[in-house]
């Protein structure tokens, strides 16, 4: 049953927070609930090392060791922005960002709002996670949007707004082609009898009889996959709604949606991309992912060097780093499936703490603008700005830290499997991505600044940034043994071993 309390639980959370009456049981009941969901994905993850897959009620709920990182990964950003957004959000309150003329019960009521569909938008990750129908596991990842287009609207700016309404009508578009290729999926095993055409969609029954399905009609179900969950994951061309939707959500939806999100849409792809090369054989999803990959990587760097908002500036970092998770999966076999999962992982760290980074600066100097920021941000807020320098030269893939790792095994990878223009192009693109990080970010945190420093107003937002500031800087020397073991198992389920 411990898949259905993983589900159980956000919705109780969820709940709970929409009938307290007072902030602090919000925020107390949300810190629970993501503790418990914490928990119990670790249990699911030593449940699959120790037995191998989990499933439930006839397959319809499964977890294998893909599903098990994800659901692991998910829970801990989850557990991570439950303890920032108590202060953050607090602090929302105090200086009137909910609204300069809002009485005390208005703003009670937004935050009750953000309490209660966090719960739920953390529910319909881990439901895709666990879903073993891929029609149940498209409806999830419908739930993803419609719980965050309100998140992103929270601060009910225009510009806030716009971004929703952005969000909502590409990514709307994005998935009804997901929805499409699922059904065309589904076609695709018309042929299947028995048991096999009983399972109806369902992943597992689906893989295992994949040489079975009818190729014409598994191209175009990968081709709409691919447009559909990649418009989730930000894959270009469909990328365009990231960068309004993470400057105008609060920063830990924003991190929730630059990490979490991000490797749900992957795990979507990353089933059919499965099915398809045992379908169709490897070749053909390869090429296609290759090239949104390497398009995606191209489209960030010009972005990057030229950015004047700094938390739009990681929404590009999050595009350049799903073309590099693109390019990982579209080069496969066992060097490329590790190197995804491991950067799968170690991007879901450095990027979480980025997001946090950037909205301790964002309420110390009230703007995301680079040229508004008077005085470095080391000498106003000196733990901040030394977190914030070690997470950038950790995106970037600075070495010793672990993208360096993980990018350094992908490039590997497409050099031993012949990919030499894919590798060069990934060289060109890192090194566009690394100079306009370091040179915009650095220059924001170690610039010359003003003559008195300014004095960080609270320490409450402390306890997040070094918990995972020590895992980054951690797992660039040493990564636990059973988390390795998760993620080498996830890279076998990829790779098809």
């Amino acid at each position: 049953m411990l898949l259905i309390l993983l589900l159980l639980i956000p919705v109780a959370t969820a709940a709970a927070s929409y009938f307290a009456r007072r902030r602090t049981v919000m925020e107390a009941v949300n810190l629970a609930g993501f503790g418990a969901i914490f928990f119990a994905s670790v249990v699911l993850g030593a449940r699959v090392l120790a037995g191998g897959t989990v499933s439930l009620a006839n397959g319809f709920f499964y977890a294998d060791a893909l599903s098990a990182l994800v659901i692991l990964l998910t829970a801990s950003v989850a557990l991570i922005c439950a303890s920032y957004s108590i202060g953050y959000l607090r602090d929302d309150q105090q200086s009137g960002e909910l609204g300069d003329d809002a009485s005390g019960k208005e703003q009670l009521a937004q935050l009750r709002m953000y309490y209660t569909l966090t719960p739920l938008f953390v529910f319909s990750m881990l439901f895709m996670a666990v879903a073993n129908n891929l029609g149940v596991m498209w409806a999830a990842m419908e739930a993803t949007t419609l719980a965050s287009i309100f998140l992103v609207t929270f601060y009910g700016k225009i510009t806030s707004l716009e971004a929703a309404w952005k969000y909502a009508m590409i990514g709307g578009v994005g998935l009804s082609m997901a929805l499409f290729g699922t059904l065309v999926a589904y076609y695709a095993g018309h042929n299947l009898t028995g048991s096999a055409a009983l399972s109806g969609l369902n992943w597992s029954v689906l893989a295992q009889h994949s040489a079975e399905l009818d190729k014409t009609s598994m191209r175009l179900a990968f081709v709409l996959i691919l447009m559909g969950y990649g418009t989730k994951a930000g894959l270009a061309p469909m990328h365009t709604w990231k960068p309004d939707a993470y400057s105008e959500a609060p920063v830990p939806s924003a991190a929730l949606l630059s990490t979490s999100t991000l490797n749900c849409a992957f795990y979507g792809l990353i089933r059919f991309y499965i099915l398809t090369s045992g379908c169709l054989g490897a070749e053909y999803p390869s090429h296609l992912l290759l090239l949104f990959g390497l398009l995606s990587m191209g489209v960030a760097v010009p972005f990057v060097l030229v950015q004047k908002n700094f938390r739009r500036l990681l929404a590009y970092s999050t595009i350049d780093h799903a073309g590099i998770m693109a390019i990982a999966l579209g080069i496969g076999g066992a060097l490329g499936s590790l190197g995804l999962m491991l950067h799968m992982t170690f991007h879901t760290i450095a990027k979480a703490l980025l997001f946090l980074c950037a909205g301790n600066v964002y309420q110390h100097f009230k703007t995301d603008q680079f040229s508004k920021i008077k005085g470095s941000v080391i000498k106003a807020m000196p733990l901040t700005g030394v977190v914030f320098f070690v997470a950038m030269l950790a995106i970037i893939g600075m070495p010793p830290f672990s993208l360096f790792q993980s990018e350094f095994l992908i490039l590997r990878a497409a050099f031993d499997g012949g990919h030499t223009l894919t590798g060069v192009l990934f060289v060109v693109f890192s090194a566009g991505v690394f100079a306009g990080v370091l040179l915009l970010v650095g220059g924001m945190i170690l610039g010359p600044g003003g003559d008195e420093p300014v004095a960080a107003r609270r320490p409450w937002r402390n306890g997040s940034l070094l918990a995972l500031a020590s895992t980054l800087v951690i797992i660039g020397f040493w990564v636990p043994a059973p988390l390795f073991e998760l993620i080498s198992r996830a890279a076998r389920v990829v790779s098809g071993q």
